[in-house]
């Protein structure tokens, strides 16, 4: 296959930096990552590529026309993997106007960028025009909740999104569907069930219980923690992303899962036992780790259960996770009690100092 110059939107995050770390060991492609580095992006967590020739850094806010087109026509990119986001639920619920900003009107600005520069190929570089590809990557979260127990999100599943965080990411799938149809922008979107693994931002549930577990701080709940969620290691998300971007159909959606649905409170409880194995000395006082769980007061318009159906990308793309949640997860406990030095830098926020520094190579 011909290299091909990758543009990640978002390429600092958890979920980008999976991407770029997949490419640039992976396969031959160039990638150019931009990211405006919010809290949750952490060059950090591409440490290990950074100093690769095929590797580009560029700090940028996608709502930024100028400076996007500037990149575009600077790199001259064939496939657009847009994950530049906010994508906290909790933050949403606390103050939704910056997910409103970039994840609605940042979205609308990329593609604006994106139809201009495919265009100007069509004028210039026909085959180049007609390989491009802008793929948007969402969430299951789009789908709101389940209301059985043997129902699977389709890619046909009507939106019903529930959080402010959920509606900016739906908002965004229409912009990106409505340039396709409209404009022809050669467009896919992908929506993904609960990503889990290394480099995961501390706030997020599975890392948060981790370091709390080894710290002896409360584990703390939601509810009955009965809130069923389809987890999906971040490893295979990103060898599916991949292969959306290169061979999937352009219009098309391809729900992206781990055929791994779990109550929140037995992952909670898993984690522990696993910590009991992996990291048997506890700090002073605690006996069990599962001691430790707390339930605490549920979170507006907590979604029930997700579970996707990830049939379609099976069929027509031959892929399938190759972690089942029971290796995916004993891997990423690992990861966190052997990288301690990226989990501290996070929480103490020594990871954020030198970003002014590093803000393009």
């Amino acid at each position: 296959m011909t290299a091909k110059v990758f543009l990640v939107t978002g390429g600092a995050g958890f979920i980008g930096s999976a991407v770029i770390r997949e490419l640039i060991n992976h396969t031959q492609h160039q990638v150019i990552n931009i990211d405006k580095l919010t809290y949750a992006g952490n060059l950090e967590s591409l440490a290990s590529v950074s100093d690769n020739n095929r590797y580009q850094f560029e700090q940028a806010d996608i709502g930024d026309a100028e400076r996007m087109q500037q990149l575009f026509e600077h790199y001259q990119p064939d496939v657009v993997m847009h994950l530049a986001a906010e994508s906290h639920v909790d933050r949403s619920i606390d103050g939704p106007a910056e997910f409103i900003q970039t994840n609605i009107v940042g979205t609308y600005t990329l593609l604006e960028v994106a139809k201009t520069y495919w265009q100007g190929l069509k004028q210039t570089a026909a085959e180049k025009a007609e390989n491009f590809k802008f793929h948007h990557i969402s969430t299951d979260e789009v789908y709101g909740d389940l209301e059985g127990t043997d129902d699977l999100f389709t890619e046909t599943t009507r939106y019903a999104p529930s959080s402010p965080y959920s509606a900016s990411k739906a908002s965004s799938e229409h912009l990106v569907r409505a340039w396709q149809r409209t404009f022809g922008l050669p467009a896919l979107v992908t929506n993904c069930s609960n990503n889990y693994g290394p480099f995961h931002f501390p706030e997020k549930l599975i890392p948060l219980m981790i370091l709390n577990a080894i710290a002896g701080k409360p584990l703390p709940v939601y509810g009955d923690g009965q809130q069923i969620r389809d987890w999906l290691y971040v490893e295979d998300h990103a060898r599916a992303l991949i292969k959306v971007a290169l061979e999937g159909k352009v219009g098309e959606t391809y729900n992206i899962g781990g055929h791994n649905e779990k109550t929140n409170l037995t992952v909670v409880e898993t984690l522990c036992d696993l910590l009991e194995e992996l990291q048997p000395s506890k700090p002073e006082g605690v006996k069990h780790y599962r001691d430790l769980i707390t339930f605490v007061t549920d979170r507006p318009g907590h979604d029930v259960r997700y579970a996707i159906d990830a049939g379609k990308i099976e069929r027509e793309l031959g892929w399938t996770p190759a972690e089942t949640f029971e290796t995916g997860l004993r891997k990423t406990v690992q990861w966190y009690l052997d990288n301690t030095i990226w989990w501290q830098r996070v929480q103490d926020g020594s990871y954020q100092g030198e970003r002014l520094g590093q803000g393009q190579r």
